[in-house]
């Protein structure tokens, strides 16, 4: 057999003792810090003298960080495929996606009977392994609406709900030695596991071409199956196959991998000399003697999609030129985790490539390859967004929710550093640790990188300020794939224009920003009765203006029952619970209050994390004002849309205060003497709002018509301040699908 060219993995096969329970922990644990990528454990559930083997996977997940982790293989006899399907989805989440899946049909039958587990011919075993996958990979598969239903002879679901996802493309291996085993491998498995002392007829030789020739009858290819392999052995000085020094072990997988395909090996050993030996002198010799020879042999290699993924892709897109690093995440149309990747919160897309860069060297160079590409590029840093422009329909999308590191670098400064891909809830959470926050919107699931480019309305806005107020550096991919540190002193054009159009001058990978002290704040919730709409928002406009700066409030009204409710979230910015209440009990004043309620509690607590999955749930249509205040006109006509029911939801967010202490010519983000910021969902295309005759906007919640709306963005003088930033640094309109800076206009 050929070299398949996968990626080669090494790891341990541990047995699950229950002699000494620690042992097969630590010996996990050992097996990551010596460098194996996975550990797998033997699974006997009749054994009274092994440890549960899931039990185990799951302490052992708990106990290491990195290493991949998998029974080796799990008795299906004995699990039931639908709540396997969700115990490894379950741990797959809990783990970072570490999770992988070995099944087998469960040798010892005796022993499997008297466990209440079926005695299966080698026939019915096939038939067996083939209803567990459908049904495990259906329930894996909780963007398919329908119940599912699988009605096999010895597997049944009759109409389960699907669900959870794992959190990675979990592979299914089969552990089989029989032809029509390995035939099931080829046609429907991700990959073939047995162990090498127990293989006689077929051979391993014999295995793979039965495993090929089934996969290629069934249209798939071949090298989309992982070959991996169990070896019993030690180190030592005997002559005896798998029992010598390690060059003898380099000797024997050599041709293993070159001549036989197999690309995962497992040291069957509990010894853990034998482990970080096999670690430590084998794997890092075996993978440099595959790369030279496959370098000379030109040998092709990296990950294997199936015909039905490479039939789905786009014409327009060049994908044997996604660079390296960046193919084996990459995401396609017909892969298992495009569903989960295609759409932002409100908004389906079908791009047709997602790229998932792990840092900012892998950010530039997907950002050099989609300019390449004469498609539309979406740059989304993770969480939801309203305005629509995170993701497309045929062209490439530049995911940045792995660059989420949130990272205190110098306490004294408050200087925080956060991944552009970070989400605001886990931010928030981390900076509690250290009595710090970042006023940075009113949910913990928005993405870091859109909110601190575009503005920041946050529950802290008044008191401290837009996110962009506090930002004193970012690091940032440009139009050509260089990367550039931009701050004060550093590309100070660049820096500026970042802080309220970053979205249209490069790809911000992270930022530096001094957060504030802050611990408990007081916050407020009153729900209101408000008919009077017009009345009561002049009302509230008036006394949210009226309070202390140190009082942010956000207002939703929306219908309910038939009547117009108000809510209004008040947030105090410190734990001065005295002064709080006085500027809170006004809120009681404002109309027939409903509900009511104030806590101290963590600024963390406001912005809970939250890790939503983002499937399109509704388009919408979404715009925005800036308003100086809530004068009469302006509460009229909302008043006057809710009554007509152009729209069911309005949200008022205040600024003034700390946001009006920046100049405005200090960031992009100018409009400066404005007191709130309105949004609403629209039921048509919004010529109602137009009666709002507001000249400015916030772009993160407009969804339509952005070129229309890009003068009311930015004032005049900040527009033609923009668009000589743009000729600098991305002179060709790489950056054009958010909104539209045209780099040439007004040149």
């Amino acid at each position: 057999m050929p070299d398949y060219g996968h990626d080669l993995r090494f790891g341990s096969f541990l047995t699950p003792s229950a002699a000494d329970p620690r042992q097969a922990v630590d010996l996990a644990v050992l097996s990551e810090k010596a460098g194996l990528g996975l550990v797998t454990f033997q699974d006997h559930p009749y054994q009274p003298g092994f440890l549960d083997t899931w039990t185990l996977l799951s302490w052992v997940a708990a106990r290491t960080e990195r290493v991949h982790l998998a029974g080796n293989v799990l008795n299906l006899p004995l699990r039931n495929p639908a709540v396997l399907a969700r115990a490894v989805a379950s741990l797959d989440l809990l783990s970072g996606g570490r999770v992988d899946l070995g099944l087998g049909a469960g040798a010892f039958l005796e022993a499997v009977a008297a466990m209440g587990g079926p005695s299966l011919t080698a026939g019915e075993s096939v038939t067996a392994l083939a209803e567990a996958m459908r049904i495990i990979r259906g329930v894996w598969r909780p963007e398919d609406r329908a119940p599912l239903r699988v009605r096999g002879d010895f597997h049944r679901v009759d109409g389960a709900k699907r669900g959870p996802a794992p959190a990675h493309d979990v592979p299914i291996w089969l552990g089989a030695y029989k032809p029509r085993m390995l035939r099931l491998v080829g046609a429907e498995a991700d990959g073939w596991l047995p162990s090498l002392p127990y293989l006689s007829s077929p051979s391993l030789r014999e295995g793979n071409t039965l495993i090929d020739e089934a996969a290629e009858e069934a249209g798939r290819d071949p090298r989309e199956i992982r070959r991996l392999l169990n070896i019993m052995g030690g180190f030592g000085s005997s002559a005896e196959p798998f029992q010598g020094p390690s060059e003898q072990w380099i000797d024997l997988l050599l041709p293993l991998v070159l001549e036989d395909g197999m690309s995962t090996f497992l040291i069957a050993s509990d010894d853990p000399r034998a482990i970080e030996t096999f670690a430590r002198d084998v794997a890092p010799a075996v993978r440099e003697a595959v790369a030279a020879e496959r370098a000379r042999a030109g040998t092709p290699s990296g990950r294997v999609r199936p015909a039905a993924v490479l039939a789905a892709r786009r014409a327009d897109i060049d994908y044997d030129a996604v660079p390296a690093s960046l193919a084996d995440r990459a995401v396609e149309p017909g892969d298992r985790a495009y569903d989960g990747l295609r759409s932002t919160y409100l908004w389906d897309g079908s791009p047709g490539l997602v790229l998932r860069p792990s840092d900012a060297a892998q950010t530039a160079e997907a950002v050099a390859f989609a300019r390449t590409q004469r498609v539309p590029l979406a740059v989304r840093s993770g969480g939801h967004g309203i305005s629509g422009r995170a993701t497309n329909d045929g062209g490439v999308v530049l995911d940045l929710g792995a660059l989420d590191d949130v990272e205190v670098i110098d306490r004294s400064r408050r200087l925080v550093r956060v991944g552009a891909g970070a989400r605001w809830g886990d931010v928030a959470a981390r900076l509690a640790e250290h009595g710090l926050a970042i006023s940075s919107g009113d949910y913990g699931d928005v993405g870091v990188g859109g909110l601190a480019t575009a503005g920041g309305l946050g529950l802290l806005a008044r008191s401290y300020g837009l996110t962009i107020d506090h930002v004193v550096a970012a690091d940032v991919v440009l139009a050509d794939g260089s990367r550039v540190r931009a701050d004060a002193d550093h590309h100070p054009d660049l820096f500026w224009g970042l802080r309220g159009a970053g979205a249209n001058l490069g790809v911000v990978t992270s930022l530096e920003i001094e957060a504030a002290e802050v611990d408990d704040v007081v916050q407020g919730t009153f729900i209101y009765d408000a008919a009077d709409t017009a009345v009561f928002l002049q009302r509230w406009g008036e006394l949210v203006e009226a309070s202390p700066r140190e009082l942010t409030a956000f207002l939703s009204l929306f219908r309910q029952a038939g009547r117009v409710l108000a809510q209004t979230t008040a947030v105090w910015a410190n734990a001065d619970t005295e002064t709080a209440i006085a500027a809170l009990e006004p809120f009681l004043e404002l109309g027939p209050v409903l509900g009511q309620q104030a806590h101290l509690v963590p600024y963390a607590a406001l912005m809970a994390p939250a890790h939503n999955a983002h499937h399109g749930d509704g388009r919408l249509r979404s715009r925005s004002a800036l308003a100086e205040h809530l004068d009469a006109h302006t509460v009229k006509v909302l008043a006057e849309m809710f009554e007509r029911g152009d729209t069911g939801i309005v949200q008022i967010r205040s600024m003034g205060g700390a946001v009006s202490d920046v100049p405005a010519d200090a960031t992009a983000f100018a409009h400066r003497d404005r007191r709130f910021a309105l949004n609403a969902v629209l039921r048509a295309r919004g010529e109602a709002w137009d009666e709002l005759g507001s000249d400015a906007v916030y772009l993160s919640f407009e969804t339509h018509d952005q070129e229309a709306a890009l003068p009311r963005a930015f004032p005049a003088a900040t527009l033609a301040r923009l668009r000589a930033v743009k000729r600098a640094y991305d002179p060709d309109n790489v950056f054009r699908n958010n909104f539209p800076i045209d780099p040439e206009a007004g040149a």
